[in-house]
């Protein structure tokens, strides 16, 4: 039995489970350990909707107790570096995604910029996502923080597809002149948070705390190449593909693409 279930890489007390019947203790902690391993920074709900894809009649409630009395609730914070430079003075853009109904396919791109620790310094990831499917259109990493860490992913993800409206912050490399004729050459309108309010960025806001909790931040990066691959394994991989999103009712961004457009 032992050398079965090494092969299918499932716990021995996993073996027995039957889906429809409540877990008993030791099988129920036994799956949690092994998710909150491959998923350190997943909460209980994250891991009670897991558990709940595999089969098993689990509440939030009890998969809480059970991490919460095993110590495998754990919050990291990490030191932050500053990344936007807002553009001072009077501009021509407003907020066009405040209370509209993201209902479709590039109908909405948000764009967002965060740091990555290496040894020593700092290197910039720039990322582009869809609302809808919260699919990552496009994503850069640079050694620089200037106008080619945003600008490349807007074009790579032109090359697919052209959004509605694009949203960002008011940083400087969201509304250069390079940046804003690209969008308007391909008719794209131009949404922009409000300064100080960066809730109004929400969407990207989140996305970056994603890949920061999952995968930037419990990992040592060696160098930029390390860095390059392992985020985007974890984008192609596990944020499309694995974690399932409490927006698209508990389907991974492939999922709901394959239900929506099926």
């Amino acid at each position: 039995m032992r050398d079965i279930c090494q092969i299918l890489n499932v716990n021995r007390s996993s073996f027995y489970y039957q889906p429809g019947e409540s877990p008993s203790e030791a099988v129920l902690l036994a799956e949690i350990e092994k998710l909150a391993g491959a998923y350190p920074r997943y909460g209980y709900r994250r891991i009670t909707q897991m558990l709940q894809r595999q089969g098993y009649t689990v509440s939030t409630r009890r998969v809480a107790r059970l991490m919460r009395e095993n110590h495998l609730l754990v919050a990291v914070k990490r030191a932050s570096c500053r990344t936007t430079q807002s553009l001072q003075g009077e501009k021509p853009w407003s907020n066009l995604i405040e209370n509209l109904d993201v209902s479709r396919e590039d109908q909405v791109w948000v764009a967002d910029m965060t740091y990555v620790r290496l040894k020593g310094r700092f290197i910039y990831l720039a990322v582009l996502m869809d609302v809808f499917t919260r699919m990552i259109k496009a994503w850069q990493i640079r050694q620089h923080f200037n106008q080619s860490l945003t600008l490349k992913p807007l074009e790579e993800a032109f090359c697919h597809s052209v959004c509605e409206i694009h949203h960002s912050d008011q940083g400087v490399q969201y509304l250069s002149k390079a940046y804003v004729a690209t969008l308007e050459a391909h008719g794209v309108e131009i949404s922009v948070a409000r300064r100080g309010r960066p809730w109004e960025n929400g969407y990207a806001e989140r996305l970056i705390r994603t890949l920061k909790e999952e995968e930037v931040d419990i990992n040592d990066y060696q160098s930029i190449t390390e860095a390059r691959d392992r985020i985007g394994e974890f984008i192609t991989h596990v944020y499309h593909q694995k974690r399932p999103h409490s927006a698209l009712g508990y389907l991974t961004p492939m999922e709901f693409q394959r239900k929506t457009f099926s």
